[in-house]
């Protein structure tokens, strides 16, 4: 009988053991389909997604690897140009008489162009609006002549610009994108026969980013589906933009309004895109973009896109994650030298907003970063103190040590928000400096012989 006992109870131990090892995986099964979330896997050689307002990095793939770029090399010629046009160094009536080059490019209709007569006069206005919704060709190479005389000379400022930007990985070639074969011959000195523009999904990033940022009016001229090129002439030509994700395209999303196709059989399939929805707006580029057979085609720079730009307006949000008047704890006031007052108050001049990942906001802590030009070395100011006065900026840094990136320092300065004196602090007076320095000092005699009959006991 006791035989029979025990073996009941190793029986019973067995099953529960067993109930145990099964109900452990079942918990780790659960767990890994919780965690297991599809990844933004884009088609592409290069790619990158960013927020338009701050330039932070949000996603990429390959973003410094060098790639042909096409068309896309357009949006440095529309930055020069907005740029020429904002400075006063062109005028939109402003009339262009057509080169023999310009004249032999717009008549190559294997190219994207609207023919421009040799005996013709253009307004930079038509050829600009050619060139951002039809990437023409032809008439791009006549802005270039526009503003620098020559397309040679405006290459190199095309370059010299690019550096100003604070891009990396370039070269400029020509105005247009197109591989300098398509020239014929008449290509910029000092270039190659087989040369084209190449640069990083980085680098294009950061053109996109200062062009719409810099320059907003572009999106007015990027975001026109259909326009007619000289309207009411034999010249008529209906433009259709490139960009099929705009309103009443093919390939149409919601909030496109811009930026820049390009291809070539250099480049593949390209595209810098641009949206905004919600308060939102996101910049991506796709570089030699493919479907998932890994053929390249127009709907496959579309496809792409669209992947990034769903995961950023559906995964994202733009949270306020400091307030106004925001103080960082333990850190509400900060020492003042030669001061009525010997602290001044401190918070943020306003709230701060920033786009993260969903639910995320409580993965951030706001930093302190103080003016070394406004505190000594012990860390005091030093009066007078006007209320409002800048002393500082809050950052917010991730609690698990990643770093945000972005692209450039002015969009990330953005992401943060100065920190100001709450109030005024006047300079004291020769007496009260006198009778705080007496005070101090025999202070610290009181102190120092306090310390040695306290050693005593």
């Amino acid at each position: 009988m006791e035989g029979v006992i025990v073996s009941s109870l190793n029986f019973r131990k067995y099953i529960a053991s067993a109930m145990a090892i099964i109900l452990f995986f079942s918990l780790f099964a659960g767990v890994e389909k919780v965690e297991a979330a599809p990844a933004l896997n884009i088609n592409a050689d290069g790619a990158i997604l960013i927020d338009a307002e701050t330039g932070k990095v949000l996603y990429e793939k390959n973003a410094d690897s060098v790639l042909g770029v096409a068309s896309m090399t357009k949006m440095m010629t529309e930055y020069l140009l907005l740029d020429a046009i904002k400075h006063k160094k062109v005028k939109w009536n402003q009339e262009y008489h057509v080169s023999d080059l310009v004249y032999k490019i717009s008549q190559d209709r294997s190219l994207s162009n609207v023919p421009l007569r040799k005996d013709g006069k253009y307004t930079v206005r038509e050829l600009y609006e050619a060139m951002v919704i039809y990437s023409a060709n032809g008439a791009t190479i006549a802005i270039a002549e526009i503003i620098a005389g020559s397309e040679t000379n405006f290459v190199k400022m095309m370059n010299e610009k690019a550096k100003k930007l604070g891009l990396k990985d370039f070269k400029f070639v020509n105005s247009t994108g197109l591989n300098n074969k398509d020239y014929h011959g008449g290509h910029t000195e000092g270039t190659g026969a087989e040369e084209e523009n190449v640069m990083s999904p980085r680098a294009v990033a950061k053109l996109a980013f200062h062009l719409i940022n810099e320059y907003p009016e572009v999106l007015k001229t990027a975001s026109i589906p259909r326009k007619v090129f000289r309207e009411g002439t034999e010249d008529r030509i209906e433009m259709i933009n490139w960009n099929e994700m705009l309103p009443t395209l093919l390939y149409s999303y919601e909030g496109i309004d811009g930026l820049k196709t390009g291809t070539t059989d250099f480049a593949g399939y390209c595209f810098t895109g641009t949206a905004s929805r919600d308060g939102k707006r996101f910049i991506t580029v796709v570089q030699n973009a493919v479907d998932s057979s890994g053929k390249g085609s127009y709907k496959a720079r579309f496809d792409e896109t669209r992947k990034m730009m769903d995961y950023a307006f559906n995964n994202t949000t733009k949270e306020e994650m400091v307030p106004k008047h925001f103080q960082v704890k333990g850190k509400e006031t900060l020492p003042v030298s030669k001061g009525k007052e010997k602290q001044v108050k401190i918070h943020t001049k306003s709230a701060l907003n920033m786009i993260i990942e969903n639910g995320e906001k409580e993965n951030y802590k706001p930093v302190l970063v103080l003016d070394k030009n406004k505190v000594n070395k012990k860390g005091e100011l030093t009066a007078p103190i006007k209320k409002g006065e800048k002393v500082g900026y809050i950052k917010l840094v991730p609690k698990n040590g990643e770093k945000i990136t972005y692209l450039t320092k002015e969009g990330q300065k953005k992401a943060q928000v100065d920190v100001v004196a709450a109030e005024n602090v006047e300079k004291a007076n020769w007496f009260i400096l006198m009778i705080r320095g007496i005070g101090n000092f025999f202070g610290d005699v009181w102190d120092s012989i306090f310390s040695t009959i306290k050693g005593w006991f």
